[in-house]
């Protein structure tokens, strides 16, 4: 398989592979927020791209640079913006970037676009900034687009074998099991096992408070305890991600 990463390739090069295959343009899309005392800042872009990665490998796609800034950090989901590295953008300028880009990549003569979020708040502001940009792309452009946390393309087969005692559920997974294990299986070199905080899933209220109540996350970071993660979990989840990630782009896309 030739290149897939379109910041390695001359331009002269991407443009072939848009002109002879149309091919599909995979856009990764995270964070910079913390992950704990085990895990990097840069998480959720590490991630959406290499599963976006390994995606295009098996479709003949290309993979974008990702977009690393995301929407602010959330209490019950990812900790939120207390903690000192975290540095976020407001909802409406992420929407007006991916609004850019996908207007960009139109320009360029890419018709198939995937958006791979691996930031759980970036969901509504990425779908803003999609239907801003179809809307300037006008009714009878051939664009379409595809936008998926990767993560639900997790099996429940899969979710059984990685948590015998049972799924905390994906909000609690912030820097946790499955996070920890993709990152061993990724970049196991950027996986500091032995800062792994020992805690139990946080119960959080049914509801948020503004401003946030700080006092309902733990100092460390982390909803759920990474204790169980390991590389052999992350090549699981990877292996049933990609797969099911694989047949949807060709089911929506073809090829």
């Amino acid at each position: 398989m030739s290149e897939v990463m379109m910041d390695r390739m001359s331009w002269v090069d991407y443009r072939s592979r848009i002109e002879q295959g149309n091919a599909v343009v995979f856009l990764p899309c995270g964070s910079l927020e913390q992950h704990g005392p085990h895990l990097p800042l840069g998480v959720d872009a590490m991630l959406s791209t290499a599963v976006a990665r390994e995606v295009a490998v098996r479709v003949g796609g290309i993979v974008a640079p990702a977009l690393s800034y995301g929407y602010k950090s959330q209490p019950r989901c990812g900790g939120g913006q207390h903690f000192p590295g975290t540095t976020s953008l407001d909802g409406d300028h992420l929407s007006q970037v991916v609004r850019d880009v996908i207007r960009e990549l139109a320009r360029h003569g890419v018709t198939q676009v995937v958006l791979v979020d691996g930031h759980y708040e970036n969901q509504w502001f990425l779908i803003e900034g999609i239907d801003l940009a179809l809307r300037d792309l006008g009714v009878d452009h051939a664009m379409r687009i595809m936008r998926t946390e990767y993560w639900d393309f997790c099996t429940e087969e899969v979710l059984g074998e990685v948590f015998p005692d049972g799924f905390p559920g994906f909000a609690l997974e912030h820097a946790a099991v499955i996070e920890t294990s993709l990152m061993l299986h990724f970049h196991p070199e950027l996986v500091w096992m032995d800062k792994i905080p020992d805690v139990a899933p946080v119960e959080f209220p049914p509801h948020d408070m503004y401003p946030p109540h700080t006092h309902w996350v733990p100092t460390s970071g982390v909803l759920s305890s990474a204790r169980g993660a390991s590389a052999e979990k992350g090549a699981l989840i990877v292996d049933a991600v990609c797969a099911g990630f694989a047949d949807a782009v060709r089911r929506e896309f073809g090829g």
